[in-house]
């Protein structure tokens, strides 16, 4: 590794998000990297965000509670602030476990050529009790573009020169924001995949975005397979269809696990 080691900046969305905040954030201070400049955006929650925050602001670099446009605009919000040559967020119901930046960086480092990096990343259920396995994949433009995404966001770090070439987050996307960005990043360089370390927790509740909005997350991936040229008779459009039918019967039983 590097001396200095390169800064690593970690982005934490929050709105209304109390109950799990602050195992986030200590997962992020509890990494053993010794280089992260954290900041949490939340939107102006109206529950105990704000102080749970503040319990660890000493260790924060930056953060904020004022309503927002949504996460999309928070990770934006929170990127424009970070300084760091390694790039990453996690979400404020989601959690890293204990090395995970180390292993990201490492990697990073021995391998310049690459432009982002992931690994395999647990299902976890309310209560943090390990439900699953997100099938995670090494995957390319192409695969991305017909639909085989198989990167658990939770464990993608990326490096901060492609933020700066490919612009920000899409704003008009609710969810997926982090597909569109693979997809112009991994036409730009290769990404990588790390199997057999864990380096995350994606947590599965009654509320969260994939449990509510999986039909909105599949439309907003056609809008990105279209606007780059994507036509209906494709992979990623028949995928879509048989989503539709096999997607209520996926959504019971991992809602049922998680209980």
């Amino acid at each position: 590794m590097p001396n200095p080691l390169p800064l690593v900046s970690i982005i934490t969305p929050s709105f209304n998000q109390a109950r799990f905040l602050e195992a986030a954030i200590q997962s992020v201070l509890g990494q053993d990297y010794p280089r992260i400049e954290y900041i949490v955006v939340d939107g102006g929650s109206t529950d105990e965000s704000a102080n749970v925050i503040k319990k660890y602001e000493s260790r924060i670099a930056w953060w904020v509670s004022e309503k927002d446009n949504g996460q999309t605009d928070a990770i934006n919000k929170g990127f424009n602030r970070a300084n760091g040559e390694i790039l990453a967020w996690i979400n404020s119901d989601d959690t890293y476990n204990a090395g995970a930046v180390s292993a990201a960086v490492k990697y990073l480092v021995e391998n310049p050529e690459i432009a982002l990096v992931y690994s395999d990343c647990n299902y976890v259920n309310e209560d943090g009790e390990v439900i699953g396995q997100f099938p995670a994949a090494q995957t390319d433009i192409r695969k991305l573009r017909e639909g085989y995404v198989h990167i658990p966001q939770q464990t993608m770090f990326f490096r901060a020169k492609y933020w700066k070439e490919l612009e920000p987050l899409d704003p008009s996307f609710y969810f997926a924001m982090d597909y569109d960005l693979w997809t112009r990043i991994a036409a730009k360089a290769p990404i990588k995949y790390l199997g057999g370390q864990t380096w995350a927790n994606f947590r599965i509740h009654t509320s969260s975005k994939t449990n509510v909005n999986d039909e909105r997350g599949w439309q907003e991936m056609l809008r990105v397979h279209y606007r780059d040229g994507g036509g209906f008779f494709s992979v990623i459009v028949a995928k879509y269809y048989l989503r539709k039918i096999i997607g209520p019967l996926w959504k019971w039983r991992i809602m049922k696990t998680s209980k």
